[in-house]
């Protein structure tokens, strides 16, 4: 039906007969003269036809409306220079009907498809998800999103990994969030489970002695939606025998250098290796964004003896955090600004935010002047001796202003982390465009409210040390993980994985798992474990992160060609939905009546 695609109508052809089907993007008529921009995969091709040249076809073409497929055979020329449209491949030709068939005709679409596009809900956009996918914007994010896995997929080809599919139903395995569970109609009573990931069956290939694995992967997680998370979500997927976490890191690094320069001419350094407890303390976050200069500052040892409990309090609690956070140039802000970012750190817990207006720091050595070096309503309850210290600690010059964070650590990290990152972007501090990093060391476990353990990344990470300094204390055991950073945005993360019968057994037992119910969930992996099993590692991205991302999108919903809603609904299938009766009876299922709402 073709001999080019749109987009590769060129000035190459100029003189030629070509042939190509579109969608009508636009219609333009003007006097004795009709434009048309015509829209396929490969971009947009201007389409003319003159009414003094063929009085007929142009007739007909006054009929065409957006969105009609047409056949167009035409001759190609070169547009006038003063005409030229440089953001389009074609942009200095244009085609001369000679013939124009409809294809297909259609109704008038639910939104604009073309530039005049307006802001249309997402449930409207993912309802008529067919027709947003013909949008130029999103069918470039779908075009990039198959640039990004096709070099993938020949660097790691290049590097010696095969593509191994695992499977798609499994058993549900303790991964730190909810598994989907699928019935079985052979099997009453019993589920499979869709895999939140294939961690264990790229380990069990590894034992197998596959060497080097990869797979652009489905999985699937039962959990609260965000912008960057779905119900089902693409994985790509990497395990590797007999290299360390600093031979893994290098090879990944190098591509996603590799991936960066190759599709937008981004050059980045060497990623710095950042340990976990340096990221925490610094930036209140383990997938910090370097981006932001500004550092948090522990001052809890200063505020122990304040006579303000909001300070004192958390500083004398063993798992309490004081910290400050100084913004140059900050005391310009307004009390509206200053209002708006306490309601902001309130979303995270936060209480409330205290700051000090650094006006005059000139003379902070000979004391501190509190009716015109400092503006607070907090600097009553200090003496001079915290002040000055505040000052020295935090290095604050005249004009800066320092915000403070008082509480729990948690709610601390989670606040003043998130308010260095939006303060940052709001005064236009960023010092560049993208700052990488690997954040290594994490902690092997952390303590749940009930006092128990969990895994940080999960049960099958490598601790650092021997099992012995792993059940002494497991509270400093840290492992050899590594997560992968881009702008604040984990992108990749991964870890040596346990490869001895004995160190798992002790994870296991750390993390509350006994004997009967290790053998129970993980009979296959333990049974592997005692076959030599190499020492392995490898780690996972998250593709529709990544893409989002590269692509400067504002969801991962924007780069998948069918996603969920934030509700974990999809508009266009309507699913989930209910079944009948009949299916349910041979599943052995039956569902409980969903409780009246009380009027």
């Amino acid at each position: 039906m073709r001999t080019h695609y749109c987009g590769s109508i060129t000035e190459e052809l100029v003189g030629q007969t070509v042939t190509t089907v579109g969608w009508v993007h636009r219609r333009r008529d003007h006097s004795h003269v009709i434009f048309f921009d015509l829209r396929d995969r490969d971009g947009l091709l201007q389409v003319i036809v003159e009414k003094e040249d063929d009085p007929a076809l142009y007739e007909a073409a006054g009929k065409m409306r957006n969105e009609y497929i047409l056949q167009i055979t035409g001759k190609v020329r070169m547009r006038d220079e003063s005409a030229f449209n440089l953001d389009h491949k074609s942009g200095k030709i244009e085609l001369v009907a000679e013939k124009i068939s409809i294809v297909a005709e259609s109704e008038t679409p639910p939104f604009p498809l073309n530039d005049d596009f307006i802001t249309v809900s997402e449930d409207i956009r993912l309802k008529y998800r067919f027709l947003d996918i013909r949008r130029p914007e999103m069918l470039e994010r779908l075009r990039f999103r198959s640039k990004v896995t096709t070099l993938i997929r020949n660097y790691l080809d290049d590097h010696g990994f095969l593509d191994v599919e695992t499977p798609i139903l499994t058993r549900a395995t303790p991964e730190g969030a909810r598994d989907y569970l699928v019935p079985s109609r052979v099997s009453n009573g019993d589920f499979y489970a869709l895999p939140q990931s294939p961690q264990l069956f790229k380990q069990l290939l590894m034992v197998g002695g596959i060497d080097r694995y990869y797979q652009i992967a489905k999985c699937f997680r039962d959990e609260d939606l965000r912008a960057d998370r779905q119900p089902e979500f693409t994985q790509i997927d990497i395990e590797t025998s007999f290299l360390d976490d600093n031979d893994i890191m290098d090879l990944m690094e190098g591509m996603t250098v590799k991936l960066f320069d190759e599709l937008l001419g981004v050059t980045f350094d060497k990623f710095q290796r950042m340990p976990y407890a340096e990221a925490m303390r610094d930036y209140a976050s383990d997938k910090p964004d370097l981006r932001i200069p500004m550092k948090l500052i522990d001052v809890a040892d200063i505020m122990q003896n304040v006579e303000f409990k909001v300070f004192s309090a958390p500083a004398n609690d063993p798992k309490g955090r004081v910290v400050a956070l100084r913004v140059p140039n900050g005391s310009e802000l307004t009390r509206k600004q200053i209002d708006e970012y306490t309601k902001f750190v309130g979303i995270y817990g936060a209480k409330g935010l205290a700051y000090i207006k650094v006006n005059d720091a000139s003379n902070i050595n000979n004391g501190v002047d509190k009716e015109s070096g400092l503006q607070s309503p907090i600097i009553k309850n200090m003496t001079d001796d915290v002040l000055v210290e505040l000052i020295k600690r935090t290095e604050a010059k005249t004009g800066d202003i320092i915000f403070f964070g008082a509480d729990k650590a948690k709610i601390v990290n989670d606040a003043m982390g998130a308010l260095r990152v939006k303060i940052g972007h709001d005064l236009n501090m960023a010092t560049c465009a993208w700052a990488p990093l690997w954040v290594v060391d994490f902690p092997m476990f952390e303590e749940t409210d009930d006092g128990k353990w969990t895994s940080v990344h999960h049960p099958f990470t490598k601790p650092k040390g021997s099992v012995a300094e792993m059940k002494n204390s497991p509270a400093t055991a840290l492992s050899v993980a590594y997560d992968m950073v881009l702008n604040g945005t984990e992108i990749g993360g991964g870890s040596l994985r346990i490869n001895t019968l004995d160190m798992q057994k002790a994870v296991f037992e750390a993390l509350g798992i006994d004997e009967s119910e290790a053998e129970e969930k993980f009979s296959f992996l333990l049974n592997a474990l005692k076959y030599g099993a190499p020492p392995h590692g490898g780690l996972a991205f998250g593709l529709d992160r990544l893409v989002m991302l590269m692509t400067g999108a504002s969801s991962i919903r924007d780069v998948i060609a069918f996603p969920k809603t934030k509700t974990a609904d999809c508009p266009l299938t309507e699913a989930p939905a209910q079944v009948d009766n009949k299916q349910l009876r041979e599943l052995g299922i039956r569902v409980r009546e969903k409780e009246k709402k009380a009027d």
